[in-house]
């Protein structure tokens, strides 16, 4: 869990419409790259904080606007026509430090609920982007298997977000494909959490202490 944000505020602030992301670094140094479709289906306004059932549908979503609140908040406009969540710093710094968590919890409701991200299909492949993993060691016993192409939908465009969107796989998938367990490559170079995803790159993941 992250420590009090009262004094922690933005220092950059950049739309990336192509990629569906928006970055913000905050003055304690921390980056984070927030999807679209996260920051929809976790918007603050009143009707989606009181909804029995969670936002689902919006894995294509984007930003089409921002505005800037005074010096406490972001008004931001999405695509979809929702346009009445306003983030403040707290809430942009929260949703960023507790991405992970967030995000698993998300994917839990979708299931247990019978719903769905709304993906673009199989035959459609706007929205998609094939790569490759390998997998090494214990991790190819989880995945059963050494390597395997995919199709991941747009918004999982870091290596942060492959390895939740791989953690939403399963239980034993969610223990060992995180930051602190693996190590990743993107081909063949190594990578940080926020290095990007590109149509057919070769991703390589390993336990920790392994070397490729």
């Amino acid at each position: 869990m992250s420590t009090s944000t009262e004094k922690v505020t933005p220092t950059s602030i950049n739309l990336h419409q192509k990629s569906r992301l928006l970055e913000i670094g905050f003055s304690d140094g921390k980056t984070f790259n927030l999807p679209c479709e996260y920051l929809r289906v976790f918007s603050p306004a009143a009707e989606v904080r009181i909804a029995t059932t969670p936002v689902h549908g919006k894995a294509e979503v984007n930003i089409s606007r921002i505005e800037q609140k005074g010096n406490y908040a972001l008004h931001l406009f999405f695509d979809d026509g929702h346009e009445t969540g306003i983030y403040s710093w707290d809430t942009l710094y929260q949703l960023g430090d507790n991405y992970d968590q967030n995000w698993a919890a998300y994917l839990q409701r979708l299931k247990e609920s019978n719903l769905d991200r709304g993906e673009t299909g199989p035959d459609h492949h706007d929205g998609e982007t094939s790569i490759n993993i390998l997998y090494f060691m214990r991790l190819a016993n989880i995945a059963g298997k050494d390597s395997e192409t995919v199709d991941i939908p747009d918004s999982v465009n870091t290596v942060t977000a492959l390895l939740s969107w791989l953690r939403a796989r399963g239980e034993q998938w969610n223990e060992e494909f995180n930051d602190e367990r693996v190590q990743v490559t993107v081909n063949k170079n190594f990578a940080e959490p926020s290095t990007p995803i590109e149509q057919g790159d070769e991703v390589a993941i390993v336990p920790r202490g392994r070397q490729l």
